[in-house]
């Protein structure tokens, strides 16, 4: 029989993290997480995170995690992997539109897979860029997400600023920090560039293509901008989640840092 090694990972003992990492109750919390860097032995798996920062947050916090879904857009511009230029009118005329119950996630994680179907839990109606709530504030940050520039003012991210809530790495770097890029929309740089996005949604009950103005978005400068921050604030909070390292990050500090830092930086 093979022997088993490491730590038994709980609802409890992760809650006991979250606290001595600095999560406190009635906070705006956004999570962005791997699941699979907290360790092999998780009792509950995926859904003992969900309730472990349920509970360290309160019922008075509110916990936001991204339920982005960007495959529900136009064929033509699909690399990876492309489809064949005949497919298209077809794809076009069959996918379903975006329906916040049941569309999934699109390369996003198990976490925010499972806590999108959460009872009590409202999902924003952006069809490729939404997110998720669940809390005292869910309502007003999940609603009337625009779907022109649908990470900007008119988004949940712009309403967790006004929040002034938290965001929490859990086993991953700022490359997936979503709040960066509220900064990108607000900041000045040179080859800032205008996009337009389709994607189906329902109309007054009827499916139809949908088309918005967005702008191009660039992740690739997110580590370095997120470095800068910690060394230049000593802002952010760092711990040990289990065995994922974790980071906590006050989220308006740092988009009005990323904010400054790409309008002086970006080429």
């Amino acid at each position: 029989m093979e022997e088993i090694k490491g730590t038994l990972i709980t609802v409890d003992s992760l809650q006991a993290d979250f606290a001595a990492l600095g999560v406190r109750e009635g906070m705006t919390l956004i999570l962005h997480s791997s699941f699979k860097s907290l360790g092999r032995w998780v009792a509950g798996g995926p859904v003992a995170v969900i309730l472990a920062l349920e509970q360290a947050l309160g019922d008075t916090g509110t916990l936001v995690m991204p339920t982005h879904s960007n495959d529900l857009s136009d064929p033509s511009g699909w690399e990876n992997p492309p489809v064949p230029r005949e497919w298209w009118e077809k794809i076009r005329e069959q996918m379903p539109a975006y329906d916040p119950d049941l569309t999934p996630l699109w390369h996003m994680g198990i976490i925010p897979e499972l806590f999108r179907k959460q009872s009590g839990t409202k999902r924003s109606g952006h069809p490729q860029v939404s997110f998720a709530a669940r809390g005292p504030l869910a309502d007003t940050i999940t609603a009337d997400h625009s779907l022109d520039y649908g990470m900007g003012e008119h988004s949940p991210l712009a309403r967790i600023y006004e929040a002034e809530g938290w965001v929490l790495l859990l086993g991953v770097g700022h490359g997936n920090n979503t709040s960066i890029h509220l900064a990108e929309y607000r900041a000045d740089y040179p080859g800032k560039k205008e996009t337009r996005g389709k994607a189906p949604i329902i109309v007054n009950g009827r499916r139809e293509w949908a088309e918005f103005s967005d702008i191009a978005i660039d992740s690739e400068d997110f580590p370095e901008i997120g470095a800068d921050f910690e060394r230049d604030t000593g802002m952010v909070l760092r711990g040990k989640i289990a065995g994922a390292t974790a980071m906590l990050v006050p989220q308006k500090p740092l988009v009005d840092y990323a904010a400054g830092w790409m309008t002086r930086r970006r080429k």
